[in-house]
């Protein structure tokens, strides 16, 4: 009879504290070393965060808080780069610190280790591309048009 052996690698984790100006990143890599890296909210930026995360793993686990639409372009730039992007509620992320840290202060490395956390544990969202969900709300409002249109000339041949 065969053995099976499923082995799986562990995958490289990445947090991201999302801000206005500048992104922190904190890297938790196979081995367990943890790396703490500021992203700028421009391209050059994502690129050179990009080509880090591939020397690391061709598809890493990243979680970000989304925070008001300063989220979308980083999201949207490792998306499409092959990594499997989520997000972590801010509530959970509110009470998680609380209960690690026992205190309401907030800093950027915190965050990024509150994101961490959850990350690893699972209490994340999947990331969907809206550009993605716009093409099936476009085909869905088509169909729903064309239903309506139908039942319309069916209750007009009807009382003809």
């Amino acid at each position: 009879m065969k053995r099976f052996s499923a082995r799986t690698e562990t995958p490289v984790f990445v947090a991201i504290d999302v801000a206005k100006g500048q992104h922190e990143a904190l890297i938790e890599r196979r081995d367990g070393r943890r790396i703490r890296m500021p992203i700028a909210n421009e391209l050059s930026a994502f690129e050179k965060f990009a080509t880090f995360l591939a020397t690391l793993s061709k598809s890493c686990e990243i979680a970000l808080e989304p925070t008001g639409d300063y989220h979308r372009p980083i999201a949207h730039f490792l998306t499409r780069r092959g990594h499997h992007v989520q997000f972590v509620s801010s509530i959970a992320c509110h009470r998680t610190r609380e209960a690690l840290y026992n205190s309401w202060d907030k800093n950027d490395p915190k965050d990024a280790q509150v994101i961490l956390h959850l990350l690893k544990g699972g209490v994340t969202q999947r990331f969907a591309d809206p550009l993605k969900l716009k093409k099936v709300t476009t085909i869905s409002r088509s169909f729903s048009g064309l239903i309506d249109g139908s039942s319309i000339a069916r209750c007009e041949c009807i009382t003809r």
